[in-house]
């Protein structure tokens, strides 16, 4: 016999029918797995073991640190450096090579550092197995490590352990579990070994079977074990981890094709200069160290190096807003995020059950306040009341308070822990809302004895002392306590229930469930003496109706807004019901005029019938992990940036497929944390949208440095492009290039990637994921910018080489000079350019030029730097520089700074031609 699991359900032999457990009695359940109800004797217990592996996830194996380290050196961009450092290296220009080196390992050790971090899931979800299981061998109970637990074992289970393993309940008393983590689902899950789910029934619907991982809230529970390992369905979820690959963020994208853009244009410019050059008959080696300077020119060294910078930067700040990023490439993600898909329990809502309406003597009353803490008001009529003051409203107060065995504490900083059922304990504090504690009930009401909570008869009673007398203090649902009761409180009287009052009751309840309350009615009884125990729960006095929910966190109503805002679409995911889905979605402002689907109904649609459908999709629920995989890749499909958030074990997967996975770091799980790229410190889905101003503003100032990188290279790629056609010598030699990519440039790149942030940031839309970096646009900006810096360069090149010689300098000394003029110009303008890039679609008189005092001094130490290279002995020699005068550097500045008048003089024609005012940095934005 073996076992084989597929689509999610055991079998028995590779060629038998596939078994739905879940749609068969226990006992039936127990011949199809070949076990007992006391159990698999030790050694057909040892037999299994053997031939199907311990009750463990399996793992996938990482990649090592090796591979790590080589994966960095494939981005085309890191390519193209190394091949420039090649060709360096090959001509003897070693100390060219060695800093290209320099820059690429150092990015490649932040990028592997990154990444070591990263891949945990499966360790995570194998730290939420149970250590210890009770199992029935040879008959016996017997506490044995759940690694040794196989199918067809009969377990015990109660109130506390966590469940070693898929298992088909036998019997079942008072069991309860909780499933959020798998499912979504926040209520505790009443289970029922009796019940027989249909064979398609979701994993939320199958109430006779308890799931790996899952938490026995209530109760005790004697069950058989049909799954273990990785075919239970933690099993599944652990698979789609491991399998699931991250996406590549849209940075990560567009970097690679710039590189490529960028590699096509200097094999161009090499070819031609090279062909130029043995076509005039020029020296071999020295046409070929002209296009290795080109391919130098025409690469920025620096980016890597400035865009992981500028993103480790972001990523500390944000942390300071309780976002913490787990991967670099995330952080600019956030500014392209088109799609939030948030998961409802414990993220969009407090994962804590709430008390939010009240029904006694014939009125609603609202109840405020949200969570455990004990601070609310009575609200009727939109008018705050004293809840004591209302005999019936009193009474169902102490019911809640009496008729529970959970306990409330709260500690020094006001914070509440409960113990015991989430259910119970939301009625705990609707009491102590009223200033009624349990514990000052408790001595003013002497306990007497108690029927608990049976999933058959789905009430409890507990009887109390009350002035004297035993009375029945019950709780329970709706259509078990009515037909129980004769009468009910109004206006503090005890009046007969006539069926107009019945049907009062009836409508309250209706109306509570169609605003997704769970209801629980209320009632009471004064004992009379000798009352048997089977009448206890009859002739009751129907004292009121409760209806709680999981409610939304106050902030997510806001949060959600300023979403729609800046043109991002949110949409609900979960387990939980569509009823109550729904309702939490229109409270917050997610559901307006769109769809609400189930899970069901997506296993009904092929993908391209759910692309097609998403658009106009706003809730998902009864959703299961895979569903939420299909949601994001359909989401994907279409072209948008997803980031999904979530808590639970069942959002592993998505998280790890969306753009950027959103977990929270208090509530969430240790496989959410570790699959996601983000982890929201405070649980708060508002820090979300702060996160996301922060992910625009730092995808802004990325794209400021990378134009501004561009430009730069442009210029120095095209002076010595130019030089080259006009028969010019070289004006700027590899190492004069590396020192403008790396230092000179780097620094004023580094400052433009902390600019202040855009007051409007949030009130545009999301950028489009087709825009590039380089467009029709930004590539007139860069021309603008290159042409000029050509021109000036070798103007002043031309005119000191013929000044130099016609003074009758030798032609070695007349050459230097001319190149230390020609270094000094181009990277005059370049600084000059790092100004003109905080504003590169409006005018820089708008803009306030010392809010970046950091730039500012960027700008002051590279020029600073760069008169030293001209002047110290030492960089002379490593550059081929010769001092200049006072005189030359004022010139050099002027004609440098004429770089800002032609920039603006393009911004404004530019706006003329599309007939639209000078304002915002619309440049750039979509």
């Amino acid at each position: 016999m073996s076992f084989i699991k597929k689509n999610g359900i055991l079998n028995q032999t590779p060629n038998a029918k596939e078994i739905h457990f879940h749609s068969l009695s226990g006992s039936e359940a127990l011949e199809a797995i070949k076990s007992a109800a006391n159990g698999l004797s030790s050694a057909e217990a040892e037999r299994r073991l053997k031939e199907f592996g311990k009750n463990k996830l399996s793992e996938t194996k990482g990649r090592s640190v090796l591979q790590m380290v080589v994966s960095e050196f494939t981005s085309f961009l890191i390519l193209i450096l190394l091949a420039a450092a090649a060709a360096s290296w090959a001509v003897g220009e070693t100390t060219d090579a060695a800093l290209i080196l320099v820059i690429v390992a150092l990015n490649a050790c932040l990028g592997v550092a990154q990444e070591y971090r990263a891949e945990k899931a499966i360790q995570a979800l194998k730290s939420m197995a149970a250590p210890q299981a009770r199992v029935l061998r040879n008959g016996t109970e017997q506490l044995i490590p759940s690694t040794q637990l196989v199918a067809g074992d009969v377990i015990l289970l109660e109130e506390g352990d966590r469940i070693p393993a898929d298992c088909r309940l036998l019997q079942t008393i008072n069991f309860e579990t909780q499933e959020a983590a798998l499912t979504g689902e926040s209520a505790p899950v009443q289970k029922n070994a009796v019940a027989i789910a249909a064979p398609t029934a979701m994993i939320a619907e199958r109430s006779n079977t308890a799931f790996a991982s899952t938490i026995a809230v209530r109760g005790r529970a004697k069950a058989v074990v049909i799954a273990t390992a990785m075919n239970t369905q933690l099993g599944a979820i652990a698979k789609m981890v491991s399998e699931t690959e991250r996406e590549e963020t849209p940075l990560q994208k567009k970097l690679d094709s710039l590189g490529k853009q960028l590699s096509a244009g200097a094999i161009a410019a090499c070819a031609v200069i090279f062909a130029l050059g043995l076509m005039r008959g020029h020296d071999l080696l020295e046409t070929f160290l002209i296009a290795v300077s080109l391919a130098v020119a025409a690469v920025p060294e620096g980016l890597p190096a400035i865009v992981t910078i500028t993103l480790a930067i972001g990523m500390q700040r944000m942390a300071k807003r309780n976002a913490i990023m787990r991967r670099l490439g995330a952080v600019e993600t956030l500014g392209s995020t088109t799609v939030i898909c948030s998961d409802k329990t414990g993220t969009l809502t407090k994962n804590e059950m709430t008390v939010t309406r009240v029904y006694a003597d014939n009125s609603f009353v609202e109840v405020s306040g949200t969570g455990y803490q004990t601070i609310g008001t009575f609200d009727f009529d939109n008018k705050r009341v004293s809840p004591l003051r209302s005999e019936a409203l009193y009474c169902v107060l102490r019911t809640a308070a009496l008729c529970n065995n959970a306990s409330l504490a709260t500690d020094s900083k006001g914070t509440t822990a409960v113990t015991g059922d989430p259910t119970e304990a939301a009625l705990l504090v609707l009491a102590a809302k009223a200033g009624l504690t349990y514990k000052e009930l408790q001595e003013e009401n002497a306990f007497v004895n108690e029927i608990p909570f049976e999933s058959e008869r789905k009430m409890m009673t507990a009887i109390r002392k009350t002035d004297g007398t035993n009375t029945a203090f019950v709780k329970g649902a709706c259509e078990s306590i009515f037909p129980r009761c004769t009468s009910t409180l109004i206006n503090g009287r005890e009046t007969p229930l006539t069926p107009e009052l019945r049907k009062c009751f009836a409508d309250a309840e209706s109306a509570m469930t169609k605003s997704a309350l769970r209801v629980i009615a209320t009632a009471q009884r004064k004992l009379p003496n000798g009352v048997s125990a089977p009448d206890v729960e009859n002739e009751l006095v129907l004292t009121g109706l409760i209806g709680m929910i999981d409610p939304p966190r106050p902030e997510a109503k806001q949060a959600v807004e300023q979403c729609k805002t800046a043109g991002i679409r949110v949409v609900m995911i979960t387990g939980d019901s569509p009823l109550t889905a729904a309702a939490i979605a229109r409270e917050l402002g997610i559901l307006e005029n769109q769809k609400v689907v189930t899970g069901p109904e997506i296993e009904t649609m092929d993908e391209t019938q759910l692309r097609e459908a998403t658009s106009r999709i706003a809730v998902y629920a009864r959703v299961n992990p895979g569903h939420k995989l299909k949601i994001v890749s359909a989401l994907q499909a279409n072209g948008e940036i997803v980031a999904m958030t979530g808590d639970g074990v069942n959002d592993a997967p998505a998280l790890k497929k969306a753009e950027i996975g959103i977990s929270m770091g208090i509530t969430g799980t240790d496989v959410a944390r570790e699959s996601s790229s983000m982890v929201l410190a405070d649980d708060n889905f508002a820090s979300i949208v702060k996160a996301v101003e922060k992910g625009r503003t730092i995808y802004a100032n990325i794209s400021k440095s990378i134009i501004y990188l561009v430009s730069c290279n442009a210029g120095e790629l095209l002076t010595v492009f130019a030089a080259g056609l006009l028969a010019l010598p070289n004006p700027l030699s590899a190492a004069q290039i590396l020192w403008m990519n790396l230092v000179t440039d780097g620094l004023p790149a580094i400052a433009l990637g902390i600019d202040p942030a855009d007051k409007n940031a949030m009130h545009k839309p999301p950028r489009s994921p087709k825009h590039s970096i380089l467009n029709k646009k930004t590539l007139s900006h860069i021309l603008t910018i290159a042409a000029f810096a050509c021109i000036a360069t070798l103007a002043l090149y031309t005119l000191d080489l013929n000044w130099q010689l016609g003074a009758g300098a030798t032609e070695a000394s007349a050459e230097a000079h001319a190149k230390t003029i020609a270094f000094a110009t181009i990277i005059f303008i370049q600084l000059f350019v790092a100004i003109d890039s905080r504003a590169l679609n409006e005018s820089l008189l708008k803009i306030d030029l010392f809010s970046n005092k950091k730039l500012l001094g960027a700008i002051a130490l590279a020029a600073s730097l760069q008169i030293a290279v001209t002047t110290i002995p030492f960089f002379q020699q490593i550059f081929g520089t010769v001092a200049l005068t006072i005189n030359e550097w004022l010139l050099i500045t002027t004609v440098s700074a004429c770089v800002l008048i032609v920039s603006e003089a393009r911004k404004r024609l530019e706006c003329l031609n599309q007939n639209i005012p000078q304002q915002g940095l619309t440049l750039y934005a979509n």
